[in-house]
């Protein structure tokens, strides 16, 4: 059988087609996440059919995004954003506001890349103090596995202590898997890593803490900019890296930072 050479965004979409194919998923879900029409996820799930997986790469290579935004819409909409009356306007409020008011329908993530790059400084809003925020579960399985580790006597004074329980657990299902180690460090979360994705496979984000296995102190007066340059990452934020999946940090409300 012919090897068909994949690239990471083809394998990643091959997947959500057979989710879609076998009812994990609806079709609709399924191209959103493609960036395709729901006519061209079920076009492609019919040839699939006869040309298995090669279908992703014949049927979608070279095909421009649906998500993609016409450069005088993104020019219209900075041109607005730009002006005095929306000068305290963060990415969320901005995008569903230029929905509202002038019909132009962008994601609050391309608005605060397009805010970025225009140089407009975000606003930051008031800080409203809550102890507990109540967060609605991610809907799909795989979407956000949130990675922990607990300390306790798990044996209560029996046996050789086993301090530290390294554990994920699936958002939407919370199916969950972990392995108990003496020691919290990067080699014993690797290796609960690997067995997570070698049993359930690999998930779209993972949810951390700020611990220094997963991010890089930032160096004194360095700005987010030049940290975002820089490029740094732990030897886990490399392998998240490698395998194409997001991190969150754990006081992060703007969403994944993404490791690419």
């Amino acid at each position: 059988m012919e090897r068909i050479a994949m690239s990471q965004e083809e394998r990643d979409r091959l997947d959500w087609l057979k989710r879609a194919r076998d009812g994990q998923v609806t079709q609709k879900w399924a191209a959103e996440k493609m960036g395709v029409s729901d006519r061209w996820v079920r076009r492609l799930l019919a040839a699939m059919k006869e040309k298995g997986d090669g279908v992703v790469v014949h049927g979608l290579r070279g095909r421009a995004s649906n998500r993609r935004v016409d450069e005088k819409i993104r020019e219209r909409a900075m041109e607005i954003v730009n002006s005095p009356d929306w000068r305290d306007f963060g990415p969320t409020f901005a995008s569903e506001q230029l929905a509202k008011r002038h019909q132009i329908q962008v994601s609050k993530e391309t608005v605060r890349q397009w805010m970025r790059a225009e140089g407009i400084r975000q606003s930051k809003g008031r800080k409203v103090k809550e102890v507990h925020p109540w967060r609605a579960r991610r809907s799909h399985y795989g979407e956000l596995v949130q990675w922990d580790t607990s300390d306790h006597d798990w044996l209560e004074g029996r046996g050789e202590a086993v301090p530290h329980l390294v554990r994920m657990i699936d958002d939407a299902t919370s199916r969950s898997w972990g392995r108990f180690v003496q020691r919290d460090g990067t080699r014993e979360n690797m290796g609960v890593l690997w067995e997570y994705v070698t049993r359930f496979g690999r998930a779209v984000d993972y949810y951390t803490d700020r611990d220094s296995m997963f991010s890089v102190a930032p160096r004194p007066g360095e700005s987010k900019e030049q940290q975002r340059i820089a490029d740094r990452l732990t030897q886990i934020g490399r392998a998240l890296r490698e395998l194409g999946i997001g991190w969150i940090a754990a006081y992060e409300v703007s969403g994944p930072i993404r490791i690419a």
